[in-house]
């Protein structure tokens, strides 16, 4: 009897330990999909603070523009960056007065990244709502609807089983084939991805 119960115990945690596993496949297939309309595109999860991300985000860019396909940003700060959470609900905050805008914000953080500490981010973002006619309010996210997009969109990178960033996605709605590819390192690998998402 004794006997029945631990093997109930281990086939209940390795049925746990499967389904664990399993779920971030089924999670990805379901979350990383093309914007409606469009039949491919890449997604790309970052973290403003991420070299790597500063390093890959103008490849992303041009691969959106080449292709004509649709680029989806999300934010993923990382717990040991200090500014990069901060930096994000900014982007969220320029992404709420328009999507361009937040985009442009973004690639305006990774030029100037090297530069940006905790204590002067905020500088650089009335610096560029300057630029753009615009103020940045002495509060940002009053009500953290901000802040509530940014770990809404970690949440799901982290559904996704994201492991580090930037990690880029090619992706698409067609009913055949893969419904969505990591490109892995080299990036440059990204346009022949494109190519052969776009093919199948």
């Amino acid at each position: 009897m004794e006997f029945m119960k631990t093997l109930t115990v281990l086939t209940t945690t390795l049925f746990l330990l499967a389904g664990a596993r399993i779920a971030p496949a089924q999670d990805a297939a379901s979350i990383l999909k093309p914007p409606k309309g469009a039949t491919v595109a890449i997604v790309v999860f970052e973290d403003l603070e991420c070299p790597v991300c500063r390093r890959d985000s103008p490849l992303v860019t041009q691969a959106g523009k080449t292709y004509k396909i649709p680029v989806v940003r999300h934010d993923f700060p990382l717990a040991a960056h200090k500014w990069s959470h901060e930096a994000a609900v900014m982007a969220h905050f320029f992404d709420s007065r328009s999507k361009s805008l937040g985009v442009e914000f973004r690639e305006y953080i990774f030029e100037h990244q090297p530069e940006i500490t905790p204590e002067n981010l905020r500088s650089f973002g009335e610096k560029f709502a300057a630029a753009h006619k615009m103020d940045l309010p002495f509060v940002i996210d009053p009500q953290g609807k901000f802040a509530a997009e940014v770990a809404a969109e970690r949440e799901l990178g982290i559904r996704v089983g994201i492991q580090h960033t930037p990690t880029v996605y090619v992706v698409s709605s067609k009913p055949q084939g893969k419904p969505f590819i990591e490109v892995e390192e080299p990036r440059s690998q990204l346009f022949q991805t494109i190519d052969a998402m776009e093919q199948q």
